[in-house]
C-alpha cells in the first residue's frame, strides 16, 4: 500500500500537507497524520477524500516512536512523501523562560524529526520524497530567539546532508524554509503578544507556502523557500557577515 506520512497535522503548515497531499495525489492508499490533538485529526478527515490512518500522540516521547514503529511493522507500507512538520517556538531570552519549554522545542523540532525520519526511511519508495519544515529563522542566530533558530539551522543542515545520503535510493530531501506564516504558531504560548511589524508585512500564506514546498520537492529541491523577501534574506545572510546582520538587529553602530 502506498501512503503519505504527516506529522503535525492537526493544524497549520501541518494540516495543510495533508489537504493538499490529498488532492494532488489520488492514488494514495492512505495518509498517517500524527499530532496530539486527535479531535482536529478526525475534522480533518471530513476535509480530504483519501483515508487517514490517525496517530493522535505527542511526538516528543519515546513511547510514541515505539508506536509508529510497529505500526510501520505490521502494515510494511511503501511511504511516497513524508512530511515532518511537527513542531513549535517560544520567544524570550534564554534562561528567563520555562526550562522544559525550551529544551522541549529541541526534544520535539529536532529529536523527534530525526526519530521520525529514521524510523520511516526503510519504508520510503524509490523516487520518495521527505520535507521537513525548517524556517528561514535557521538561516541566521536570533536574539530573543535563539533556541528555535538554532533548531531550525539544525533541521536545515541534517535534511542537505541526509539528501545526499539518500541520491542513490532516488530520494529528495527538501528544508522547508518559510518566513512568518499566519498560522497559529504566533498564538501558542510563549509566542503570544503583539507581533512585530516587519513580521505582520511579509506574514505569508500557508497554502501558498505548502504548495510551492509540494511543487520544489518535486523538482527536487533541497531547500524551498516561499517569496521574494524571504530569498533575499537567504541571500543576504550568505553573503553578509553575520556579526553585522546581527548588530543591526540589534541597533548596534556596524563599525
Amino acid at each position: 500500500m502506498k501512503i503519505a506520512i504527516v506529522t503535525g497535522a492537526s493544524s497549520g503548515m501541518g494540516r495543510e500537507a495533508v489537504i493538499q497531499i490529498a488532492s494532488r495525489f489520488t492514488r494514495l492508499g492512505e495518509i498517517w497524520v500524527a499530532a496530539r490533538r486527535g479531535e482536529n485529526l478526525l475534522e480533518l478527515q471530513k476535509c480530504v477524500k483519501i483515508p487517514l490512518r490517525i496517530f493522535a500522540m505527542d511526538l516528543a516521547r519515546e513511547d510514541s516512536w515505539d508506536t509508529l514503529k510497529a505500526a510501520l511493522r505490521e502494515y510494511n507500507p511503501r511511504v511516497m512523501i513524508l512530511v515532518n512538520a511537527a513542531g513549535y517556538g517560544k520567544s524570550g531570552r534564554v534562561g528567563c523562560g520555562d526550562l522544559g519549554g525550551e529544551t522541549g522545542m529541541i526534544r520535539l523540532n529536532c529529536e523527534a524529526l530525526c526519530a521520525v525520519t529514521h524510523l520511516v526511511l526503510p519504508y520510503m519508495a524509490s523516487h520518495g520524497r521527505i520535507l521537513q519544515f525548517a524556517s528561514a529563522a535557521g538561516f541566521l542566530p536570533q536574539p530573543g530567539f535563539a533556541i528555535y533558530a538554532a533548531t531550525k539551522a539544525f533541521v536545515l543542515s541534517y535534511s542537505r546532508g541526509l539528501n545526499q545520503e539518500l541520491k542513490a535510493r532516488d530520494i529528495v530531501v527538501t528544508a522547508v524554509c518559510p518566513g512568518p506564516v499566519a498560522t497559529e504558531f504566533f498564538a501558542t504560548e510563549g509566542m503570544a503578544g503583539e507581533i512585530p511589524f516587519y513580521k505582520k508585512l511579509v506574514m505569508a500564506n500557508p497554502q501558498k507556502v505548502v504548495k510551492t514546498a509540494l511543487r520544489d520537492s518535486i523538482m527536487g529541491k533541497t531547500v524551498s523557500v516561499y517569496g521574494v523577501t524571504m530569498n533575499v534574506f537567504r541571500v543576504l545572510c550568505k553573503v553578509i557577515p553575520h556579526r553585522f546582520l546581527l548588530k543591526f538587529m540589534n541597533g548596534e553602530d556596524l563599525r
